[in-house]
């Protein structure tokens, strides 16, 4: 049947957290903590810190992040998170476990050493969490994977670093708006060997203007000759208000260019698999010997979350929340300045009311877009009901399209096909409700 269905897009939108942000919205009244986690398991939960600052801004980044930091700025940054993790801890309680720990942004290690301890410091003395007994993941650039830096690191646990180096050649590098050279990429990879991070992630960008499927696979190559525990191959999305969205015609739908992305993808997919690794997700690679980093450190497939930070997401069973967000440099600089002036963190500023409904989709798409997928079972422990009566259409047509195995009747897992077209499978999945929230959100 496959023959006759025609095929979406397949880049049309990177499913790392549903509902996405531009799905939040101001709370009115703002609900206050305390309230918010009464009743909230406070066991194997997951911690976050957000830190908005980098060196630079790439060609293709839409996160909420700032370049450029005023003196003293990182510093009143960290007082704010000092007084909200003091805030947050007094609301949900003592009794916290947590399961891992992650350090993202922006560049966490955008921060000097001694500030990094002092980020430490926030999650180990003021959350509770113990940093050297569970994963920690810390996201890094070349640039700023500094000795000092590394050593702060490795001595407070870090069990995984990734480093975003997106090509290993410099004129794709320049094409995508990353100014940076090989050689330094290199060193900076050779000074995270030196440490005892057991777990080096390198992460990749196929669709960049200029590559070529010999080009793809010299930064593949390359990437290899350091054995990185992980991999992540991203495709390259020209977003609005990024570098390269700004000099894009967002009138023209470039097929080329997605099947010249597509078959970056299968390039890239078949060369990892064949050199020892196992696919995780579409963008996820993991080698076959390297250290686990927890029973399931893809997602949270249960609410439970506590994120600090103007940029973080906090998940309890009935809501999501978080700052404002934005991408524009202004805009961001606006909600920055509000958070490091803030005093009170004891309510929730914006977020998305997560109904049972809500709920299966987040489960669905957590799970199905995973290459093990998920029992039917575990499943039904969740919510008592199966995922085919709650969602008949899409999967049907998942099955329509070749992309929905059927070797399992117990269990749903994507076709290596389906796991191809993850970004336009995720879409389908979204409630209207967040469709028609992402669709009114005004960028800024």
């Amino acid at each position: 049947m496959i023959d006759t269905v025609a095929l979406p897009r397949p880049y049309q939108n990177y499913v790392y957290a549903y509902p996405h942000k531009t799905a939040y919205r101001p709370l009115e009244p703002r609900p206050a903590l305390a309230d918010l986690w009464a009743g909230q398991s406070r066991e194997a939960l997951s911690l976050y810190l957000h830190i908005p600052f980098c060196e630079i801004r790439c060609g293709f980044c839409n996160l909420f992040t700032r370049v450029g930091v005023p003196d003293g700025l990182t510093g009143r940054y960290l007082d704010a998170l000092t007084r909200q993790a003091r805030d947050v801890r007094a609301a949900v309680g003592e009794s916290l476990h947590f399961a891992n720990a992650a350090f993202g942004g922006g560049t966490p290690t955008y921060l000097e050493a001694a500030e990094l301890s002092r980020l430490c410091d926030i999650a180990e003395v003021l959350m509770g969490a113990d940093l050297r007994s569970i994963p920690l993941s810390v996201e890094a650039s070349p640039s700023t994977a500094t000795v000092d830096r590394l050593a702060v690191l490795a001595e407070r646990g870090t069990t995984r670093l990734s480093l975003g180096v997106q090509s290993f050649i410099d004129e794709e590098a320049r094409a995508a708006v990353r100014p940076q050279r090989r050689a330094d990429v290199e060193a900076a990879l050779a000074r995270i060997r030196d440490t005892n991070i057991p777990v080096l992630n390198i992460d990749l960008i196929y669709g960049i203007d200029g590559q070529t499927e010999s080009s793809w696979r010299s930064s593949l190559d390359a990437a290899l000759a350091w054995r990185p525990e992980e991999i992540y191959l991203y495709p390259l999305y020209v977003r609005p208000l990024t570098g390269l969205g700004r000099h894009a015609d967002p009138a023209v739908a470039d097929l080329d260019w997605d099947e010249q992305r597509l078959r970056r993808y299968t390039e890239g997919r078949d060369h990892l698999l064949a050199e020892g690794y196992r696919q995780v997700s579409m963008r996820m690679f993991r080698r076959l010997d390297a250290p686990p980093q927890g029973p399931d450190d893809y997602a949270c497939q249960t609410d439970g979350m506590i994120g600090l930070g103007c940029g973080a997401r906090s998940y309890t069973s009935g809501l999501h929340y978080s700052f404002d967000y934005a991408v524009s440099p202004r805009e961001v600089r606006a909600i920055i300045d509000s958070f490091t002036a803030t005093t009170n963190f004891s309510t929730a500023a914006y977020g998305r009311v997560i109904d049972e409904d809500e709920s299966k989709r987040r489960y669905l798409l957590q799970s199905l877009l995973q290459a093990e997928g998920f029992a039917i079972a575990d499943y039904h422990r969740q919510f008592h009901t199966d995922p085919w009566h709650d969602f008949p259409i899409q999967l049907r047509t998942l099955g329509d399209r070749g992309w929905l195995s059927d070797t399992e009747p117990d269990h749903l897992r994507l076709t290596p096909a389906g796991l191809a077209y993850s970004d336009a499978i995720g879409p389908e999945f979204f409630s209207p409700a967040v469709h028609a929230a992402m669709a009114a959100y005004e960028l800024r």
